[in-house]
């Protein structure tokens, strides 16, 4: 399956990169009278953001996701494919979880993810990426 991205798409996420990283940073508000936890604004804004088609990977296997998402390394070096794959894990974990994504931020996974998606970004100046699933590639379209 192919999906074109363009850089404005990956551009809105990397936005939220050093509002991630600040020392001491803070991401949830406080814990609704559910029990259910409530997010700081750009947090929710961002997890609505990456859970945008575009950033879904609906073949990905939650187990495994977890997995990339444990090892710094496959991070450090990750595809764009493997990033949707690891960003859908963040974002479907908090239906099943409530707090994951606190979790997943104050752990620096999703701040690892942003940073290698910068890396790509900077290492492809055209106008849209193809992701392949198949391959595991990303294709490049021109300007």
């Amino acid at each position: 399956m192919l999906h074109t991205m363009m850089r404005a798409e990956i551009d809105q996420l990397l936005g939220f990169l050093p509002l991630f990283e600040q020392p001491g940073r803070v991401f949830l508000a406080a814990s609704g009278g559910d029990g259910k936890p409530v997010y700081v604004g750009d947090v929710q804004q961002f997890f609505e953001l990456a859970a945008q088609p575009c950033w879904t990977d609906l073949d990905y296997d939650p187990a495994e996701a977890g997995r990339m998402l444990e090892d710094e390394c496959l991070i450090d070096n990750a595809s764009l494919y493997q990033i949707r794959s690891m960003l859908t894990y963040c974002v479907r974990g908090e239906r099943f979880n409530p707090g994951h994504w606190d979790a997943v931020l104050r752990s620096g996974q999703v701040t690892g993810l942003l940073r290698r998606l910068a890396e790509l970004r900077r290492s492809t100046e055209p106008m849209a990426m193809t992701i392949s699933a198949e391959d595991d590639s990303v294709q490049v379209e021109g300007c």
